[in-house]
Formats: structure tokens, sequence, C-alpha cells
């Protein structure tokens, strides 16, 4: 009787055992598979550090935009004079500097996790962000074009938020606040337009450099 109860207990014993293993690997199979469907769905290869970076090109081409102002002859800027093609010349290095750093940091990260930096999902990513990023930059020249220098900074702002809400959906959804923060302060700069400048500063620079810390920290160190 007692060798019988034994067998009872060992064989119940053994089922249990049993379900908590196959329990434990459908667990494990099923994280594994939600893993691969995010690295599917999500192009996590974007760098933090390149965003703290565009952050401080950003603040530095501001700084150097808000000396030619304040050290130009006449009040008014116009297309034909110096100052303005310094700005603009700026504003191109920032721009060249920016895009350079992303793409250097992006390929080294993307070389550590063994991803490819091109591939379906990134190629969605990049024409999410630059639909709402050309309607932008086409809406800034035509304001440029027409004289209507006061609302280029808070347009970049905001077309530059909307492309990343826009591109957020194959990225990180940190992105998504950034862009949100960024549309913000172009409705204000919209709104205190004698503030663009430092509207400008604040949203591609000290955002970027936020974002970019906390998605280094979250993302990039883990």
């Amino acid at each position: 009787m007692s060798f019988f109860l034994a067998t009872i207990f060992f064989i119940i014993y053994f089922v249990i055992q049993s379900t908590l293993k196959m329990e434990e690997k459908y667990l494990q199979d099923i994280s594994e598979i939600k893993m691969m469907m995010n690295k599917s769905s999500q192009f996590i290869s974007l760098s933090g550090l390149a965003g703290v970076l565009a952050g401080v090109y950003a603040l530095i081409g501001a700084f150097v935009a808000n000396q030619l102002i304040n050290n130009q002859e006449s009040y008014y800027i116009t297309l034909e004079s110096k100052t303005f093609r310094l700005i603009v010349l700026t504003a191109f290095l920032v721009l060249l500097f920016s895009v350079a750093t992303a793409t250097i940091l992006t390929f080294s990260k993307a070389k550590k996790e063994g991803e490819k930096v091109w591939n379906t999902t990134s190629k969605r990513m990049v024409i999410n962000f630059l639909i709402p990023l050309v309607t932008g930059g086409i809406f800034a020249l035509l304001l440029l074009k027409n004289g209507v220098y006061g609302l280029i900074a808070p347009v970049t702002l905001i077309f530059y938020g909307l492309s990343c809400v826009n591109a957020s959906k194959y990225t990180f959804r940190d992105v998504r606040y950034l862009g949100i923060t960024i549309i913000v302060l172009g409705l204000f700069a919209t709104e205190f337009s004698g503030y663009a400048l430092e509207f400008w500063a604040l949203g591609f620079g000290i955002c970027h450099i936020l974002y970019g810390s906390m998605m280094y920290f979250k993302y990039d160190r883990k």
C-alpha cells in the first residue's frame, strides 16, 4: 500500500514538474516571438547619443545666428545681405553635422547589435519622416521667398515635430513624445514671434539633448 501511494505521489510530482517546465518554455517562446515582432516592426538602431550631439550642434548654430543678427548694421535682414547668407550657411552646417553624426552612430549601433540598418522598417520610418519634413522645408522656402521671415522658425519646429510623430510608429515611442514637445514649442514660437530663435534653440537644442540622453540611458546602455 505504501509503495502504491509513493508511486502515485511520484507520478503526480512528475506531471506537475513537467507542466511547469512546459509553461516556462511556452512563456520563453512567447517572449522570443514578441521580441522578434518588435524587431521586425520597429527600427531600434537609432542612437540616443546622436540626438544629444544634434542638440549641441543646434545650440551652437543658434548662438552663431544670434551673434550675426546682433552684429549686423541694418535693422532688417534681406535675402541679399551677408548676414542672411551666413545664417543659411550656419543652418546648413548644423544639418550636415547632425545627419552625418546620426548616420555614423546608427551604423555603429546596428553593427554592435547585429542588425541591418537599411531594411523594410527603416525604409518606412525614413519615408514617414521625410514627408512632413520636405513639406515643411518647401513651405519655409515659400515663406522666405515672400518675405515672411517671422514664421520660418515656428514652421521648421512644427513640421519637424510632425515628422517625428509620423516616424515614431516605426521606432522608439520616445520619438513621438519628442515630436509632440517640439510641435508645442513651434506653436508658442508662432504666438511669441519675437522669441522665435529662443524657441528654436529650445526645441532643436535642449529637447534633443534631453530626449537623446533619456534614450541613450534607456536603450543604448542596456
